[in-house]
């Protein structure tokens, strides 16, 4: 078996390189544009945004080398990418069914999209890498149930913090090391209230979106992330909402460890975060009680133990997604996806004082927050998960800091994203958390 390197150089020399559908063109899809040119083996053929304008400027800033040609027609479209061409499109089943697509990546992050975009690219016989986690920890596990049914791989992307953890993960679990706590440094302050007005200066400085920017600030996005690696491990949050110390990364050992032992955690296995230096970096802390491999630990200046330190310093983003879409088509293999059941669920927090009649605007937006909670407790609770928050009405008021459950919201019943979760709810085991 060839290494992926040499895979790539083995299709590029035949001519038959890998060929992406992309649906998203901003900040996540731009990168991988970029970095796909600099790659062999591999191209996009098709990109997918709101219009042809933006898919357009993606090409640009990625000094996309091919022609680009605009289109939602599909036989235009496969008349164009036969000439070596690129196509610019806003119609998104382009990339999902187009025949010689092989592997569909949606970098939208939105959960209604991700939905629509993975059912197409499954029902076509396509993979499916999830960039959008905000999708993927609403509806992960059905739509790692009907790829396996269809015959492809539906997986999360390296890169992000969740398949850099992941990786991390499985080097400590292969080597039969006992799992203390997984997680990640968080990358922004947290404020809990943050909303789009409070940050938009700051976001206009990054050139960000304010309700992307909002998202990390307020710990949505973390929670997210953290539920993800939940449900692809099996590791559970300690607390609702995790635990999230001020440390660094000489600390992490320290902190992540029993309260027995002088640290905060009331059992191990967990997932969870943490603010200082260790962004851009992910952790797995780990365990044995062998003594020779204790001595060794020691040896190789990985601490006086009882638990040790595996960090990884940087994850890349949207720059490793293509490895993913790779991996799939060569090795038919996910860099990381979810057990048939939720661990974790994210839940949905009110970020101030809601009244009856409103209707819920979206994630990293001005009404609500995500949390994490264990699936079985947000399960029994009739918890709301974050993924179906936007566009729901409220049929009662709801508190500041209050959680917000199904009770309480009138959904929208024609939602592909809702019925996609229903099926799951209905159709796959839960165990006992």
């Amino acid at each position: 078996m060839y290494a992926i390197d040499e895979k790539l150089h083995q299709l590029q020399v035949a001519d038959t390189p890998i060929q992406v559908g992309l649906v998203g063109a901003g900040q996540m899809g731009t990168d991988i544009l970029a970095q796909v040119e600099g790659m062999v083996g591999i191209e996009v053929p098709v990109v997918v945004d709101v219009s042809w304008e933006r898919a357009q400027a993606a090409c640009a800033v990625a000094q996309c080398e091919r022609d680009v040609i605009c289109t939602d027609d599909p036989e235009e479209a496969i008349r164009a990418i036969r000439a070596g061409k690129l196509v610019a499109t806003t119609n998104y089943k382009l990339a999902t069914s187009l025949p010689m697509i092989q592997v569909v990546i949606d970098a939208t992050g939105s959960p209604e999209m991700g939905a629509k975009i993975s059912l197409t690219a499954i029902n076509h016989k396509k993979h499916v890498v999830m960039m959008n986690v905000e999708c993927d920890v609403t509806i992960g596990p059905i739509l790692c149930q009907m790829a396996r049914s269809a015959g492809v791989i539906y997986t999360l992307t390296a890169g992000d913090e969740p398949g850099s953890i992941m990786e991390v993960y499985r080097f400590a679990r292969a080597l039969g090391f006992e799992i203390v706590a997984a997680g990640k440094g968080k990358n922004n302050p947290l404020d809990i209230y943050a909303t789009p007005d409070s940050w938009a200066e700051r976001a206009k400085i990054r050139n960000m979106n304010p309700h992307m920017l909002v998202e990390f600030v307020d710990g949505s996005k973390t929670m997210v992330e953290m539920a993800a690696v939940s449900n692809a491990t099996g590791l559970i949050p300690d607390i609702r909402g995790m635990h999230g110390p001020s440390c660094n990364v000489k600390d992490l050992t320290g902190v992540f460890c029993l309260e027995e032992q002088g640290g905060i955690l009331n059992r191990t296995g967990v997932v969870d975060y943490a603010i200082g230096d260790i962004n851009p970096g992910v952790f797995v802390i780990v365990t044995t009680k062998h003594p020779r491999l204790i001595s060794s630990l020691v040896q190789r200046d990985m601490g006086n133990g009882p638990n040790y330190l595996l960090f990884r310093p940087y994850h890349l983003c949207s720059i490793e997604t293509p490895l993913t879409a790779a991996q799939a088509v060569i090795y038919g293999e996910a860099t990381m996806q979810p057990f048939s059941y939720l661990t974790s669920e994210c839940i949905t927090v009110a970020k101030r004082n809601l009244k009856a009649g409103e209707t819920l605007d979206g994630i990293g937006g001005y009404c609500y927050r995500g949390s994490i909670e264990l699936a079985g407790v947000a399960r029994q609770s009739n918890m709301l998960p974050l993924g179906l928050a936007k566009g729901a009405v409220l049929l009662e008021d709801i508190p500041k800091d209050g959680i917000i459950t199904y009770d309480a919201v009138e959904l929208n019943e024609n939602s592909i994203l809702l019925q996609l979760r229903r099926l799951q709810d209905q159709l796959l085991e839960h165990p006992s958390i």
